[in-house]
């Protein structure tokens, strides 16, 4: 996270913004704290695209979409300004690692893990269908690990069921690797789209390594409609669990409460995020959060104070609604690690 720059804003409705936790060329996302002292992820539209009346509604509909989920599972909505010359939406603040972070730093998840991992999200994504959304860009990057389990983030462009994945500019918003034949194809789409991306979250979790690869985008989104996924490293005992999810026929692909159901976790296995390597990195940026915010408050404690700068750079922030352009998505190269896709 960085500290506040020339031309970002001190306050945003009733939250004080203390740094930058990401940026895209959509808009901004910062750390904000109110008088309550709530900490949250505020993002925020790009003063210049407010007038660019396809990325205001866009940003309206992740809004609505955002605030009308109210799963565990997904990051709760604090409040939205979407009237005001700097649309904002204020989400709570997760502290702990997006799916890839924890990957990427401390290898695939253990069966136990990974089976706890597929029944939670198929539970939050029945709960996001039943609102009649369908999220629509399931990845690494938009799955949270906290003490309290995995969170789903990132709404940006969720659309009702059965809509079409075309933009108005006739592209493809979905993430390379993740979005499902009909979504690459540009066709109208069901809450099967979504178990087809959680079928690829979960190869990537059990494997360390994505379902569908190439070296450029085009060559990805052929395999991704015609070829079969790469299930090397995926136990053998997960891979008739996951392999339906990521059927080309979208008929065929189980529901999320059948994947809930299948994947049965341990008694426990719910836990993993709480102990291990994963645990200390939740409990490292819950203390850095903790001491960030609690510097700015009145009353926020006695003792050596801690350079603000340095709390913001040593604060790495997971599990924030980022700023979405998904013409980067179009015009960049697959990108060699999940995480880059953070900010498209």
């Amino acid at each position: 996270m960085k500290p506040l720059g020339t031309g970002d804003p001190l306050r945003l409705g009733p939250y004080r913004l203390l740094g930058v936790l990401g940026e895209g060329g959509m808009g901004k996302v910062y750390v904000g704290q109110d008088a309550e002292g709530t900490v949250a992820a505020v993002k925020v539209l790009r003063p210049e695209l407010t007038d660019e009346a396809n990325l205001a509604r866009r940003f309206v509909r992740e809004a609505q979409a955002a605030t009308a989920v109210t799963s565990k599972g997904v990051a709760r909505v604090l409040g939205t300004d979407t009237e005001g010359g700097r649309p904002w939406i204020a989400t709570e603040f997760l502290a702990g690692p997006t799916l890839d972070e924890a990957v990427e730093a401390y290898g695939p998840f253990e069966e136990p893990a990974l089976r706890a991992l597929a029944a939670s999200i198929a539970r939050t994504l029945a709960d996001i269908h039943a609102t009649g959304l369908i999220h629509r860009d399931l990845k690494p990057p938009n799955i949270v690990l906290t003490s309290a389990g995995p969170r789903v983030i990132d709404f940006g462009i969720a659309r009702p069921e059965h809509g079409l994945t075309l933009t108005s500019t006739g592209q493809v918003p979905v993430t390379p690797g993740y979005g499902a034949p009909e979504q690459v194809l540009g066709r109208r789409v069901a809450p099967s789209a979504d178990v087809f991306s959680l079928g690829a979250v979960l190869v990537y979790a059990a494997s360390g390594h994505r379902a569908y690869d190439a070296s450029h985008i085009a060559a990805l989104q052929y395999k991704v409609v015609h070829d079969e996924p790469d299930l090397t490293g995926v136990p053998e005992a997960l891979r008739h669990l996951i392999a339906p999810c990521l059927a080309k026929d979208p008929a065929a692909r189980p529901t999320p409460s059948q994947i809930a159901a299948a994947f049965a976790p341990p008694r426990g296995a719910e836990r993993a995020w709480r102990r291990g390597p994963v645990n200390q990195a939740i409990k490292e940026r819950e203390s850095g959060i903790h001491e960030l915010t609690a510097a700015t408050l009145p009353d926020g404690g006695s003792g050596r104070p801690v350079p603000r700068r340095r709390l913001l750079t040593g604060l790495a922030a997971g599990g924030v609604v980022l700023a979405q352009d998904i013409r980067e998505i179009r015009h960049n190269p697959v990108p060699s690690h999940a995480h880059q896709n953070l900010l498209r």
